[in-house]
């Protein structure tokens, strides 16, 4: 992967236990701007991530030695479902995002699926936007104690498991 001259090489890699505190962290951060947006901490501040290390695959992208951003993904029965997506805040505008977006892609083609899913908060704006750009089309809104519930999805023609940005 590149990099940035100032900060040094991108590398993607699986998270182990040892990172769960690192992710707690960077998802605080990157998720704290939305507290005052729906009055309460959204549900991937909460989490424990030392739980989440062993249920799910959460693959991390450092920049040089910083934590730049992190996807967290469960494979269910017939799509890889995208759990979080957090990019730390003095990051964010530099397509990292997006890039671990198409890296749940790969991950997806990599485990034999053809279709990514997702849910954000209605009011998450510009993340239903981005998700619209990436080719995410709205399969339904959920209403929850908690607000609405945006679900989404992205089919793909599945790609050969070469095409995986890092092994499973």
């Amino acid at each position: 992967m590149t990099g940035d001259a100032k900060h040094g090489a991108l590398v993607l890699r699986r998270a182990t236990l040892a990172d769960a505190p690192a992710i707690q962290a960077l998802t605080r951060q990157a998720y704290a701007k939305w507290v005052a947006l729906i009055g309460r901490e959204p549900a991937p501040m909460r989490a424990d991530y030392v739980e989440r290390v062993q249920q799910h695959r959460i693959d991390l992208l450092y920049l040089g030695d910083e934590l730049a951003a992190l996807i967290e993904m469960s494979p269910e029965t017939a799509h890889l479902l995208i759990d979080n997506v957090a990019v730390s805040p003095a990051l964010q505008k530099r397509g990292y995002g997006r890039k671990m977006m198409q890296h749940a892609e790969d991950v997806a083609a990599s485990l034999g699926y053809d279709e990514v899913r997702l849910y954000t908060n209605k009011r998450f704006v510009e993340n239903v936007r981005l998700y619209r750009k990436l080719g995410y089309r709205i399969d339904a809104e959920e209403a929850t104690a908690a607000g609405v519930r945006v679900h989404m999805s992205k089919r793909f023609a599945n790609r050969d498991a070469a095409t995986c940005s890092t092994s499973p």
